[in-house]
């Protein structure tokens, strides 16, 4: 698919950067572990900021001193979710939140993580370009047969993310409404950083 130019993005799209849990794999927070001369998290922020979509949320928990020294220079809204430990559902009801308070007329919310290292600007351009042209409520990242971030939610279903509960996010909204779902071909998005050996690997990668 062609990407969709930057300066045409709608202004009424938000994306919520998920960057609150404990890392316990890797055993250190994986936010800050260095990609490019940045720490995975200020690189997740890059890329989000490029696709020139004014309104975005970071979501801290765990570790969210250490983390909040990393954003300074930042002019961005970030949010604290104290109750981090619940899972990923709680984050993405603190930053849906944050965002529809800065933010209430949307058309549509791109979740992203900060431990995928190779989403790009194009990518989340890509899945605005999907939600306009088909109109579905879900535009999901399709990787290794799998459905995952990053991915758009429509306006119509913010009530239904807002309601989320546990560690699985919105994945089980979309295996239980498959019909709401098209998705948008992301590769290497099955790689992420969970342990030290994953981490690893994206260095030897990136010396290639």
């Amino acid at each position: 698919m062609s990407s969709l130019a930057t300066n045409s993005i709608p202004r009424s799209y938000g994306i919520i950067l998920l960057a609150a849990g404990a890392s316990s794999r890797l055993g250190k927070p994986k936010q800050l572990l260095t990609y490019n001369d940045k720490t995975l998290l200020q690189h997740s922020l890059q890329i989000a900021i490029a696709t020139e979509i004014e309104s975005i949320v970071t979501v801290l928990g765990a570790n969210s001193d250490l983390l909040s020294e990393s954003l300074e220079n930042q002019k961005l809204t970030t949010v604290i979710n104290e109750g981090w430990s619940e899972g990923m559902a709680s984050s993405i009801r603190c930053g849906m939140e944050a965002l529809l308070k800065t933010t209430p007329a949307l058309d549509g919310v791109i979740i992203m993580v900060c431990d995928q290292p190779f989403v790009t600007s194009t990518l989340l351009t890509d899945l605005v370009e999907k939600h306009q042209l088909t109109g579905k409520p879900i535009i999901a990242s399709k990787y290794n047969s799998n459905l995952g971030t990053p991915a758009l939610f429509d306006t119509t279903i913010f009530a239904l993310l807002r309601s989320l509960k546990g560690d699985t996010g919105a994945k089980k909204m979309m295996q239980a409404n498959p019909d709401w779902v098209e998705s948008v071909d992301f590769p290497l998005g099955e790689f992420d950083i969970d342990t030290n050996g994953d981490y690893d690997l994206l260095m030897k990668r990136s010396q290639l």
